[in-house]
């Protein structure tokens, strides 16, 4: 437990148990739109947008947050018009982003372009400024998760109940979408684009084998993130491995 003493760790535990509690939040509507896998499909994309900044000279992070927003309202576009499933958009969106991705970054000649620290995080490098990011933006999905809880149920379980009872589909899709890519692209800076997916997926399959009930299983699949977040960075310092 000394190594938390360090201020690099204390950044790496907090930022952890954020993913850990906002990502499961989101995922679990996901689930039952049945596109469990969209966060792969917006993680390559937002790898995309990090070689586009070096390209380009700008943040990388703040360019893989435009790029995964415009990814993510294209998928949600394919789908609502109905003209291909919303696994063969994933699909295309998952190779295309990620080779655009090793593109880029090879063509920007940058000395910092890592496509490891992206491609599989690093949280132990994440800086104050990085930190503030991803609380903040956590805490805002969290709310925007948890409050508009009933209508985002009802428009990712049956979208024409929700159209007859009023409720703004259009806009509530494509607040999935957008809040799916903010989480993807600050969760890529902790986790990496290759397991960002699990950090969202794993907890709510997991809470589906023991609870009953929408409610109840959202509340134990952010329980579990916020464990497997706490106990896999305490593993990492103990063990001396990679978080």
């Amino acid at each position: 437990m000394e190594l938390f003493q360090y201020p690099y760790m204390q950044r790496a535990l907090i930022a952890a148990l954020s993913l850990g509690l906002a990502a499961p939040a989101l995922r679990i509507y996901l689930v039952q739109r049945r596109l469990a896998l969209i966060g792969d499909g917006i993680g390559h994309v937002a790898l995309t947008g990090v070689g586009a900044g070096l390209l380009l000279n700008r943040s990388p992070v703040l360019v893989a947050v435009i790029v995964a927003t415009l990814g993510a309202i294209a998928i949600e576009l394919v789908r609502s018009r109905g003209r291909t499933s919303g696994d063969l958009a994933l699909a295309l969106l998952f190779y295309g982003g990620i080779a655009g991705g090793v593109m880029l970054v090879g063509l920007s000649n940058s000395p910092s372009a890592n496509l490891n620290a992206y491609l599989f995080g690093s949280l132990t490098t994440i800086s104050p400024g990085d930190l503030t990011t991803i609380v903040v933006l956590g805490a805002v999905i969290l709310v925007a998760m948890l409050v508009l809880r009933p209508a985002l149920f009802a428009v990712s379980h049956d979208e024409e109940y929700a159209r007859v009872s009023g409720l703004p589909v259009r806009t509530l899709n494509m607040l999935i979408a957008i809040t799916t890519a903010v989480t993807v692209t600050i969760a890529m800076r902790a986790v990496g684009v290759l397991l960002i997916s699990a950090l969202m997926v794993v907890p709510v399959a997991s809470a589906q084998q023991v609870t009953r009930g929408f409610r109840s299983t959202m509340t134990a699949a952010m329980a579990l993130g916020l464990f497997a977040a706490g106990s896999g960075v305490w593993v990492a310092a103990t063990a001396d491995t990679a978080p």
